[in-house]
């Protein structure tokens, strides 16, 4: 069960996991064991996501979902399959947490009297400055 936030719980039996073989560091090694991490989470299909949560998952992660509605992590940080597949799920528990609390709507505001008052003063004396640095015209 990878537990996101108290809301959102999504058992393991909704994950399908592939092993290939992982390039990077790991010597000989490397040419003997599968140890990177394919987790395979059939999106459009989960009934652990709540609708609203899912609408924006697919809203923001779009380009990561397949046509078919598969969201595809891999992993190969580590040199062992177990600790890819942590990897995997702590990605995809990060994925969800960043679209978890729906965003705030900004309320637009006007600016107070005192802003609007304090703004007009600022431009006059700005403009009294670069009067006075100009050159005296023939009239005065």
């Amino acid at each position: 069960m990878l537990q996101v936030n108290p809301r959102i719980q999504i058992p393991d039996t909704e994950f399908q996991l592939a092993y290939a073989r992982s390039g990077g560091p790991g010597g000989q090694n490397v040419n003997k064991v599968s140890s990177k991490a394919i987790m395979t989470w059939d999106i459009t299909n989960t009934a652990s996501l709540p609708a609203d949560v899912k609408e924006r998952f697919m809203a923001r992660y779009g380009r990561r979902i397949t046509k078919e509605g598969f969201l595809q992590i891999t992993s190969q940080r580590y040199r062992d399959q177990s600790r890819n597949v942590e990897d995997c799920r702590t990605k995809l528990a990060e994925l969800i947490l960043a679209i978890a609390t729906p965003p705030v709507i900004r309320k637009p505001s006007k600016p107070s009297r005192g802003a609007k008052q304090r703004r007009l003063n600022e431009k006059h004396v700005q403009a009294d400055r670069k009067q006075n640095r100009r050159r005296p015209g023939l009239g005065d």
